[in-house]
């Protein structure tokens, strides 16, 4: 269900009120308004939500966007100076870590709106500005960026399809493009150098284990 339009500041309450704010698991270093079992979003249905959202992404660090947010901050030279987009940001997490390890600009991007709301909360958080941009900017040639991050985009076929068809045509104009995934479905079998791999600590809630394995992908033109 797509929320309706709704002045951004009450988003971004209820993001506060329905989540709690807790470490990374593998990003200590970043905070988020996370859901758990302590939290009413946690226990929400959707009836709870209706003319909400009933399916949050932004409330949980995925382990594809925990492993590529953690290459960030442990090799900071990959954004460093260079204008970043971060596309499907969901709850800002590799967005903030980019903007973390010294990018010169970073944009995230996301077509929710609760995306938007949770970026500000996150953002305000952990001290930083991380400016957001509403749409899907699939095909766009993204003039001056230097760099495509993309936490946990392999889950949905058409999505991936499209997604990956474009993360192509950018590096093959020179853009770097970074994925993180967690064995999605929808990743891709080549054309990518594995440039990081971790163990992320994450939940049985939304994940089928408590520690999965993540890669991080440079996707190839």
């Amino acid at each position: 269900m797509s929320a309706p339009a709704r002045p951004l500041d009450e988003l971004v309450a209820f993001v506060r009120a329905r989540t709690a704010p807790a470490p990374v698991p593998l990003v200590p270093e970043l905070v988020l308004h996370q859901a758990s079992e302590l939290t009413p979003l946690w226990h929400a249905t959707a009836g709870d939500l209706a003319g909400w959202d009933d399916s949050p992404f932004w409330a949980f660090p995925w382990a594809g966007g925990q492993a590529l947010a953690r290459h960030l901050l442990d090799r900071p030279e990959r954004v460093r100076g260079h204008r970043v987009v971060d596309f499907a940001t969901g709850s800002g997490l590799v967005g903030l870590a980019a903007v973390r390890a010294g990018a010169a600009e970073v944009e995230a991007w996301d077509v929710d709106p609760f995306c938007e709301a949770a970026v500000r909360a996150n953002a305000a958080l952990n001290g930083l500005a991380l400016p957001f941009r509403s749409g899907d900017p699939i095909g766009a040639p993204l003039p001056g960026v230097e760099v495509l991050l993309a936490g946990d985009v392999f889950y949905e076929g058409p999505l991936a399809a499209r997604a990956l068809a474009w993360f192509r045509a950018l590096a093959g104009r020179g853009v770097t493009v970074l994925a993180g995934d967690a064995g999605r479905t929808y990743a891709p079998r080549e054309g990518f150098t594995v440039v990081a791999e971790f163990q992320v600590p994450t939940t049985v809630e939304i994940e089928d284990a408590a520690v999965r394995g993540a890669r991080v992908l440079q996707i190839m033109g």
